[in-house]
């Protein structure tokens, strides 16, 4: 008989890599920054979503590069809520997320490829005028 004492715990869950810009009343292009690890975003997305700070609302909608990400579907259920994905093509669009909430507005999000080291990444975060170090989670 096996006992649950002799069982290795399940794999630690990577850390989110999100940079956030500090709350204003201005309005801002970059609302953060996103280093996925991967191009799989019904992998990606779940996390992400479950990382936000609950002041940004419940995230129905969600607009992505469609030549970027792999595998977006329409729909997804994260979190037991339906969230709209939708695809874009437009070139503004090229390296950002937007998320969307009713009655919170809509934020943006600078995507870092999943493939950049991470000088290439803390360049591209400090570039938005993120600071690294005001990430909700480390690298």
């Amino acid at each position: 008989m096996t006992s649950d004492r002799l069982r290795p715990p399940p794999p630690a869950r990577p850390l989110l890599r999100l940079y956030l810009a500090p709350e204003s009343a201005l309005p801002r292009r970059i609302d953060g920054a996103w280093w996925p690890r991967t191009a799989d975003l019904p992998a990606e997305l779940p996390q992400l979503l479950s990382g936000l700070p609950p002041g940004w609302g419940r995230i129905l909608s969600v607009r992505v590069n469609g030549t970027v990400w792999t595998g977006a579907p329409a729909h997804m259920l994260v979190r037991d809520r339906v969230v709209r994905v939708r695809g874009t093509t437009t070139a503004h669009a090229s390296g950002t997320v937007v998320l969307m909430a009713p009655g919170h507005g809509r934020r943006d999000l600078l995507v870092v490829p999943p493939e950049a080291t991470e000088r290439a990444a803390a360049s591209l975060v400090s570039a938005a005028g993120l600071a690294a170090e005001s990430g909700s989670s480390a690298c």
